[in-house]
C-alpha cells in the first residue's frame, strides 16, 4: 500500500471516530477531492453539511468557506486544514479598516484600476449611497456579510438584484461578476473594486488563443473573468453550472475559463468529452494548500476550528436566508 493510500486509510478512521464529515471545494487537489464525502462550489457544500448529521466539518477550501459552514451549521464543530488558506478577493473589502489590496499574487500584473482609495470601507460605501441595498458576493468574509442586505452567488446574482425594490444597489467584491450583473439588468449596479486574481488575468488573446487550438470546443467561463472575456464566451456560468452545462451539451470539447481543479471533476463525471483550461496558469495557490496530510493533522489535533461569533453569524445568516428565498 503507497503512502498516500496509508494516511487516506488514517483518515477516514479519524474521521469515522470524530462523527465528521470532508467537504471538498472543486478547485482542491485531485486527492483532496477524491477524500471528500461531498464536492461542490462554497455555498453548496455549507448548505449539505448543514442537512447531514455529524459533530466535525472538515472543509477543505478556503477561509470564508469555513465561515459560511459555521454560520449555518452553528451546533456543529467547522475545521479548516489550512488557516493560512484565505480568498485574496474576499479580503479586497472590510467592514472598517483598510483592506487588503496589496496582496501578493505571484507572476500577476495589476492594472490599478481601483475606484476607492485604499482606506475605503464597506461602511463608507454605505454612507455615499444611503439607504441602498448591499448585494454580498458569498465570497466574503462573515462580518462583511452580517453588515450586507442579501447575498448572491456567482449563479443568481442578476435574479437577486432583480429581486430588491431599489432601481440602485451596491455588488461586492467582485467588479467582474458586478459588470456581468449590470449588463444583464436595467438597475444601476455601483461594483465594488476587487476581483480575483485567478480570473481576472485572462485575456481577449487568451480565448483567441484557445479557440484557435481548439476550435471544435465551446470556451465556458466564471461570471469572476472580466466582462471582455464573458461576452467572447459562449457559455457564463458558475462552477456548478459548468458540470451541469457540459454533461446536457451535445458538444464534445470544452474550454473552460475558471480554476484548472474543475477540470478533474468534470473529467471525471464526463468521461467521453474533452476538457481544455482557458489558461494554464488559472490556479489558486490558497485552494491548494490543503493536502491530506493537513486534513489528517486537523482531524487528529481538532484544532483550526473556524466558529463565527452569534452577533455576525445572526445578521449574517439573514443576509443569506435571504438569498436562499428568491426562487
Amino acid at each position: 500500500m503507497s503512502d498516500q493510500n496509508i494516511l487516506r486509510e488514517k483518515i477516514l478512521k479519524l474521521k469515522e471516530q470524530r462523527n465528521a464529515i470532508i467537504l471538498a471545494h472543486n478547485y482542491q487537489r485531485e486527492e483532496v477531492q477524491d477524500l471528500a464525502d461531498f464536492t461542490g462550489d462554497s455555498l453548496e457544500l455549507s448548505r449539505t453539511a448543514a442537512g447531514v448529521k455529524c459533530d466535525v466539518i472538515v472543509f477543505c477550501g478556503v477561509n470564508f468557506m469555513a465561515e459560511s459552514a459555521s454560520i449555518l451549521s452553528p451546533d456543529k464543530k467547522v475545521l479548516l486544514p489550512e488557516t493560512g488558506a484565505c480568498c485574496p478577493m474576499a479580503d479586497m473589502i472590510t467592514v472598517s479598516g483598510p483592506r487588503n489590496l496589496m496582496t501578493f499574487f505571484p507572476g500577476y500584473k495589476f492594472t490599478g484600476e481601483y475606484i476607492f482609495p485604499v482606506d475605503f470601507t464597506l461602511r463608507d460605501i454605505k454612507k455615499r449611497y444611503p439607504g441602498v441595498p448591499v448585494v454580498a458576493y458569498v465570497n466574503t468574509t462573515a462580518d462583511v456579510k452580517a453588515e450586507s442586505d442579501i447575498c448572491c452567488t456567482s449563479a443568481n446574482g442578476v435574479k437577486v438584484v432583480e429581486s430588491l425594490n431599489s432601481d440602485k444597489v451596491i455588488c461586492i467584491p467582485d467588479r467582474n461578476l458586478s459588470r456581468w450583473i449590470a449588463k444583464n439588468t436595467k438597475k444601476e449596479v455601483i461594483a465594488w473594486d476587487g476581483f480575483c486574481h485567478v480570473h481576472d488575468r485572462v485575456t481577449p488573446e487568451d480565448v483567441n488563443k484557445a479557440r484557435q487550438e481548439h476550435p471544435d470546443a465551446l470556451v465556458v467561463a466564471h461570471p469572476e473573468c472580466r466582462i471582455e472575456i464573458l461576452e467572447a464566451a459562449d457559455h457564463v456560468t458558475s462552477t456548478s453550472g459548468m458540470l451541469r452545462f457540459v454533461t446536457s451539451s451535445p458538444a464534445k470539447e470544452f474550454i473552460i475559463g475558471t480554476e484548472t481543479g474543475l477540470l478533474y471533476r468534470l473529467k471525471k463525471e464526463n468521461p467521453g468529452k474533452m476538457f481544455y483550461p482557458l489558461r494554464k496558469d488559472m490556479i489558486c495557490p490558497n485552494m491548494k494548500k490543503t493536502t491530506l496530510q493537513s486534513v489528517f493533522k486537523v482531524l487528529e489535533t481538532m484544532t483550526n476550528e473556524v466558529k463565527v461569533p452569534e452577533d455576525i453569524r445572526i445578521p449574517a445568516k439573514k443576509s443569506l436566508d435571504r438569498m436562499l428565498e428568491i426562487k
